[in-house]
């Protein structure tokens, strides 16, 4: 039987790096590690990573845990909501910041799995850092998490967690934004798009309380409308709206945010409904998409944190993991009058 000699590159260390860079082991892991407490020159800092890539070298993540005492993997659970552009746009400028501080981000689905049970599974993997989307991890679920590890648990929701950090997002100021401004308008019969799909309740439900606090008091009235995100439903919702308008009286939409309110405006406009002449229509996002309606869309605006003040954050809680957990109050929303309200 013929034998085959099967030769297996060797894969290269910091020592390969360091020769032909022509700098210590110790200057290889400081540069590539980002090491900020020591001062090394740009030049050195630029000839140690060009001897990297010529070597194709990379550095061990176990290894780096490690010496370091903790790993660098800051895991996002995947939403189990939908996600508009604008949250997406959030998260991908949260993800660059969190590289730029050297962390590994990762992207976690945990399908069918929820609350403290999900924690679990995310304990597994033994992150430094989650930052959790939405409500529905309780105090227990951080307690899992911390005993795994992670030196920051950070919550995006409407409610406080006992033990986590927590960035605070006051969607009732969205719906008390569009209700007041359909007021100021002149509208008093208000509908509100309160949308079926599951796990939108913690966002739909503090906006509709919010349009219902800046009528409190008036002569409006408001009318919830449930609608699935789909093109039969909007349509079935506007020849409902088209009509009997007469006798259900509503002369203005608030629809959640802007694709709820683009997916129902074309929909009452193929019923014949003039906007905003007989139907006063205001979003939510400011989406350039909304923009290029005809007439366009009123919406409110959102102000969402920076996604580098989130991972600077983070930063700090893994650098000090016995701190007191910071509590931001974010979501700032101000409304852009259009020609559809």
């Amino acid at each position: 039987m013929r034998s085959v000699m099967v030769q297996i590159p060797n894969t290269p260390t910091s020592a390969d790096v360091a020769r032909l860079a022509g700098v210590s082991r110790a200057t290889v892991s400081y540069v590539l590690n980002n090491t900020s407490a020591v001062r090394i020159s740009e030049p050195t800092r630029r000839r140690v990573r060009e001897a990297a890539r010529e070597l194709g070298y990379v550095p061990h993540a176990a290894a780096r845990s490690l010496r370091a005492g903790h790993s660098r993997m800051v895991l996002m659970p995947a939403p189990a909501i939908p996600v508009g552009p604008l949250y997406s746009g959030f998260l991908n400028e949260l993800q660059w910041a969190l590289g730029r501080l050297d962390y590994t981000v990762v992207q976690y689905g945990s399908v069918g799995l929820q609350g403290d049970e999900a924690a679990r599974a995310w304990a597994e993997l033994r992150p430094v850092a989650v930052l959790v989307p939405g409500a529905g991890l309780g105090p227990q679920g951080v307690h899992v998490l911390k005993r795994s590890g992670a030196r920051a648990v950070v919550t995006l929701g409407p409610d406080r967690v006992e033990g986590a950090h927590a960035l605070l997002m006051d969607h009732e100021a969205v719906g008390h934004c569009a209700g007041a401004h359909l007021y100021e308008r002149g509208r008093r019969r208000i509908g509100v798009v309160v949308p079926e799909e599951p796990g939108l309740e913690a966002y739909s439900r503090p906006r509709l309380a919010g349009v219902r606090q800046a009528l409190k008091g008036t002569d409006a009235t408001v009318t919830e409308l449930p609608l699935a995100y789909t093109e039969e439903a909007a349509a079935r919702l506007a020849a409902r709206l088209a009509a009997p308008r007469r006798e259900s009286g509503l002369d203005a939409l608030f629809a959640y945010n802007d694709e709820y309110a683009m997916l129902l405006m074309r929909a009452l406009q193929d019923e014949g409904v003039r906007i905003p002449r007989e139907l006063a229509v205001i979003g939510a996002d400011d989406l350039m998409l909304g923009r290029l309606l005809r007439p366009r869309l009123s919406t409110v605006h959102i102000e969402l944190p920076s996604g580098r003040d989130l991972a600077e954050l983070v930063d700090r809680a893994v650098r000090d993991p016995g701190g007191e957990p910071e509590v931001h109050r974010v979501l700032g929303a101000s409304v852009v009058r259009r020609e559809s309200s």
